[in-house]
């Protein structure tokens, strides 16, 4: 049997990744709650017997047909969301990664309703966790400075 998402015993582990291609980051728009209709960045929930990297792999596949390399570790970040009376409703562990998408070429799939490549500039105007907002920023801002021959930002 498996557990309920909402009102879990326990912490669901979930994985994403800022996937870039060029200069363009990719969204997915989410189909299911928590955080139905917004845009993401492309993940889902690890399986038992699946390390963190394979299960990152898989549910990018999964939901947009992309492959990727260059996985690296970004941030790892706590949603918890509580219901009115303070009971926790979802409680994810997001490990988040940055990575690089072999082709540009994607699909939605799965669980997301629409994928798309956007300027990261562009993000702002959209329905977006602000978590996820600043994520893409922070991994913009550190592609601009590892690109810079000094090591400095670019504005």
């Amino acid at each position: 049997m498996t557990e309920p998402r909402d009102y879990p015993s326990r912490p669901f582990i979930g994985v994403g990744a800022v996937i870039w291609f060029g200069d363009q980051v990719l969204l997915v728009r989410r189909r299911q709650p928590p955080r139905n209709d917004e845009w993401s960045i492309p993940g889902g929930g690890q399986q038992l017997g699946e390390t963190v990297e394979a299960a990152l792999r898989r549910e990018v596949r999964e939901e947009t047909g992309l492959e990727i390399r260059s996985v690296r570790l970004l941030e790892v970040v706590d949603f918890i969301d509580r219901d009115e009376q303070g009971a926790v409703r979802y409680h994810y562990t997001l490990i988040d990664f940055e990575a690089e998408a072999l082709s540009d070429e994607c699909r939605a799939a799965s669980d997301v309703k629409a994928v798309m490549w956007v300027d990261p500039a562009a993000i702002a105007a959209l329905p977006i966790w602000s978590r996820t907002a600043d994520l893409i920023r922070a991994s913009a801002a550190s592609r601009r400075s590892a690109a810079s021959p000094d090591g400095e930002a670019q504005p």
